[in-house]
């Protein structure tokens, strides 16, 4: 990868309410992160523009101890979104930079998908935030609200995401040629990230609880890039642990 203005953070929160101290979880022997950022530097990504932002000591004793990047950050924090803020504020970041949130509870995510992303919010600056989306291909994720569906221009900029079943075709309410999963990692501009953070939460964002609605109500734009590849599997649960485990240790 050339050199670009681009870091990556990898949150690492310890108090995940439905499985705490996720990110010291070990799959061959190794912690959960450390192999999200194996997939960050098999994207071509240096070391040097990875750093992991947590908020406890164990997990930051345990990235110094893999030679990790890393920083401590608020405990308090809402979202990855405002994590991502503090370390953006912390290191002196110029506005200009573009930064990438990759969840650190995603040890699957396809390197293609982390390269493709960083040429695509490269080529399309005049956004302030890039994410990714994908085609929904049965019609149960349509209608799963955990499944976030991102409403897309022809011009790859975003016009809403929810989680109810959208868009829907009036007249042959079975199809889903025209529905995109959201994928959930982003690339913020610094300035973006000032202006989110200093923002409170919208409406639309409470209701749905997707904080990309933030941006949306207040007028930042969010370029959508189609990924058709395959979508990681995250872990938010134990069952997701054992699952994501036994595809990596190939048991």
């Amino acid at each position: 990868m050339k050199e670009r203005s681009l870091k990556v953070v990898i949150p690492a929160r310890y108090g995940s309410s439905r499985l705490p101290a996720k990110p010291l979880l070990e799959i061959n022997g190794k912690p959960v992160f450390w192999h999200v950022v194996q997939r960050v530097l098999e994207a071509g990504v240096s070391i040097n523009d990875i750093i992991l932002a947590t908020d406890d000591v164990k997990i930051e004793e345990k990235a110094k101890s893999l030679s990790i990047p890393v920083i401590m950050t608020a405990s308090g924090h809402i979202s990855g979104t405002d994590r991502v803020h503090e370390v953006a504020i912390k290191l002196g970041w110029p506005d200009s930079t573009l930064v990438m949130n990759v969840q650190g509870d995603e040890p699957l995510i396809p390197d293609m998908l982390i390269c493709r992303l960083v040429e695509f919010a490269t080529r399309n600056q005049h956004f302030s935030i890039l994410t990714a989306a994908t085609k929904i291909t049965r019609l149960s994720e349509l209608h799963n609200c955990n499944v976030v569906k991102a409403i897309i221009t022809e011009y790859n900029e975003a016009l809403y995401f929810t989680r109810a079943p959208a868009p829907i075709d009036r007249d042959d309410p079975n199809d889903i040629s025209a529905a995109k999963r959201h994928i959930g990692i982003y690339v913020y501009k610094v300035s973006a990230l000032k202006t989110i953070c200093g923002l409170p939460e919208s409406r639309l964002e409470k209701l749905e609880k997707l904080e990309q609605l933030r941006a949306l109500s207040n007028g930042l734009s969010i370029g959508v890039m189609d990924y058709d590849g395959e979508i990681p599997h995250g872990i938010d649960t134990m069952e997701d642990y054992l699952v994501v485990k036994q595809k990596m240790e190939g048991l």
